[in-house]
């Protein structure tokens, strides 16, 4: 059977700067890659690739599964992010939103805390 390497999101952007400095600056990605209108930024072995203006759309929701989102968000909350959804306890996850520079929507999240009432 055939074995799936990886899966990797692709996001559009208008202005690849602006993307990169985000993901590194605000988020404390790194730029693996660079060439051309296109660019990969990564964290512990994973990556999300961005395209300046001709792949995929504009307001992409993405998942990003963490070992602790209270962690992360105490980390990335001081940076001057857009935050849609502040960190919140679900019987399904513990999780926070950002919004990046392109309008995408970031789902951090880690597993649910039993200390922490579930919202409703």
């Amino acid at each position: 059977m055939t074995r799936v390497e990886n899966i990797r999101a692709i996001l559009r952007v208008a202005d690849l700067d602006t993307s990169v400095a985000y993901y590194v600056d605000k988020l404390g990605f790194t730029m693996n890659w660079r060439e051309g209108g296109m660019a990969g930024v990564g964290r512990d072995g994973c990556e999300i690739m961005l395209c300046h203006g001709n792949q995929g759309n504009p307001g992409t929701w993405l998942w990003i599964g963490l070992d602790d989102a209270g962690a992360f968000f105490e980390q990335v909350s001081t940076r001057d992010v857009n935050v849609r959804l502040p960190l919140t306890n679900y019987p399904y996850a513990y999780e926070f939103n950002l919004v990046d520079p392109d309008g995408h929507i970031l789902r951090f999240g880690s597993e649910p805390r039993a200390d922490i009432p579930y919202a409703t």
